[in-house]
């Protein structure tokens, strides 16, 4: 008889025990489906909710409660992306209204210019021209960054000689530099160098950066050119009066500025306009300071003829 009861005992004790392999096994399978649904849920930019078939009614609630999490995260990201476009659209529509006074005051100040004024008058109408441009410079840059940042469409690349390009900006720079008493140390590889890019985005790119460099620069500036594996590789470089101002991690964010008490024309956006240009081309921008000389190093993907 005790035989008899054990064994029963040993049979539910296994049927227990078979059951909650499988209920566990079960629950496995749940949570891997959860798994792979938030998988499927985040690379589809959370316009979806899991969708899943539960055996268990806790799971039920733990799916409910993640698709409720989902839908009020996205939610606040379409939230933050119509205040970030009612932004930039501010940005552009206040930029633009400013531009017709300010070419207002700029035609009357010139206008003022043929006069007859005392020297003081003379020295106030110059400081008057100066101020004006300088609010120009910065109303232009937040015109030109409302404009880029909200244009999402793909930028059309094509070919483009960096042997060719690069000798032929310092030409047309010319003036400008030797106006800043800058001699440009240049070296460049005797073969060509084709990239994909974008020719007036990189026209833009190399401005702001000879802006940085009119800024800071002392007698001479170097430009270079080589191969980098799959990139080609330019390096623009200045010595720096004090190196320690500068702060390359930081340099491209937004509105950065090394003298905080500069009043040159600029909202600061030079370099993160020219970061967001060489990213739209496919490319990178990096700063670093080497002996005492800050470098910029733009990577542009090489171009390659079509097999």
């Amino acid at each position: 008889m005790l035989n008899y009861v054990l064994v029963g005992a040993l049979g539910l004790f296994a049927l227990i025990t078979v059951f909650l392999v499988m209920r566990l096994l079960l629950l496995k399978k749940d949570l891997k489906q959860i798994r792979e649904e938030l998988i499927k849920t985040r690379e589809d930019d959370y316009n979806r909710s899991i969708r899943v078939s539960l055996t268990d009614g806790d799971m039920e609630m733990l799916a409910s409660e993640i698709n409720r999490n989902l839908d009020h995260q996205k939610d606040l990201k379409l939230e933050a992306q119509r205040s970030r476009k009612q932004l930039q659209q501010s940005i552009s529509d206040i930029a633009h209204d400013l531009r017709t006074p300010l070419t207002v005051v700029k035609g009357n100040l010139q206008m003022l210019e043929k006069e007859a004024l005392s020297e003081e008058g003379r020295e106030r109408l110059r400081i008057s021209e100066r101020k004006a441009e300088t609010l120009k410079g910065m109303v232009d840059e937040f015109f030109e960054l409302s404009v880029l940042e909200s244009d999402s469409k793909p930028v059309e690349l094509s070919k483009l000689d960096l042997m060719e390009f690069l000798p032929e900006f310092i030409v047309e720079n010319e003036t400008l530099i030797r106006q800043h008493g800058l001699t440009p140390n240049i070296s460049l590889p005797e073969q060509s160098l084709s990239v994909l890019a974008n020719r007036e985005m990189l026209v833009r790119v190399f401005s702001n950066l000879m802006g940085n460099i009119f800024k800071y620069a002392k007698e001479e500036f170097e430009l270079q050119a080589a191969e980098e594996g799959e990139n080609c590789l330019i390096r623009v470089g200045n010595r720096l009066e004090n190196p320690e101002a500068i702060d390359p991690e930081h340099i491209f964010d937004r509105t950065y500025r090394a003298d905080k008490a500069r009043t040159d024309g600029s909202a600061g956006l030079g370099l993160y306009i020219a970061r967001l240009l060489m990213t739209k081309q496919r490319g990178s921008i990096t700063a670093t300071i080497e002996d005492g000389k800050l470098f910029f190093d733009i990577r542009l993907n090489r171009w390659r003829p079509m097999a």
